[in-house]
């Protein structure tokens, strides 16, 4: 059996601790060693406790969890992915956590299973955004075209990686910036989920991404957003 996800538990607020921890570790594969209610103390326990996911909230005192989700991405030693988790439904915080490296962005008022899963969307290295804010916030929210634009010609001030791409791989790039799920790329698509795994992948490692929240910066900054 596989070691259980190690999660590091990081707001200001010990009541909201305490109620995520009942959620996960209700779940045999789910493990909250270690709690923290400020941002520096995210960072030093994140190097401490080794964990595999922090979840961190936004508004903190002492150090917000944007810049404790910097230096905890930042940092050499904390191999962690970060779960954003904010009880405000705001585009500056949705653009500064993709900004900051974290791997994912879940509304405290989701529901607990939504939770669950997304802590273990980040451990697995896959990513999330809440589904509330993709599709509606973050084409307005990242810099660049909004989403219905167009992709701009070739050669017109693209990076160079974009050039290894296959004409499937920027489709499934497009879509991956409107928001879609691995599950919906495939409908969208009509081929099945482990090839469309395998395209992600080979997005993520063609263009140097860390994960599918940085894939979709990367697509909006650049007009590479297939239209709804």
């Amino acid at each position: 059996m596989s070691e259980p996800v190690r999660i590091l538990l990081v707001d200001d607020q010990a009541l909201v601790r305490g109620g995520f921890a009942t959620i996960l570790d209700a779940h045999p594969d789910l493990c909250v060693v270690g709690e923290a209610s400020t941002g520096a103390e995210a960072v030093a326990e994140a190097r401490r406790l080794d964990p595999d996911v922090v979840c961190m909230d936004v508004q903190m005192p002492d150090m917000d969890g944007l810049e404790a989700t910097r230096r905890i991405v930042a940092d050499p030693q904390v191999r962690a992915g970060v779960l954003m988790l904010t009880t405000f439904q705001r585009e500056d915080y949705l653009v500064e956590a993709l900004r900051a490296g974290a791997s994912g962005f879940l509304l405290k008022n989701s529901r607990p299973s939504q939770l669950v899963d997304a802590v273990r969307a980040v451990a697995a290295g896959d990513a999330l955004l809440a589904p509330e804010l993709t599709r509606a916030v973050i084409a307005r929210a990242v810099a660049g075209p909004p989403a219905t634009a167009p992709a701009p010609p070739a050669g017109g001030g693209l990076p160079a990686e974009v050039a290894a791409l296959t004409e499937r791989e920027l489709e499934v790039l497009g879509l991956l910036a409107r928001g879609l799920s691995n599950d919906e790329i495939a409908a969208e698509l009509v081929v099945g989920r482990a090839t469309v795994k395998t395209h992600v992948s080979n997005v993520l490692m063609k263009l140097a991404l860390r994960d599918r929240v940085q894939a979709v910066v990367f697509a909006h900054e650049h007009g590479l957003v297939t239209r709804a």
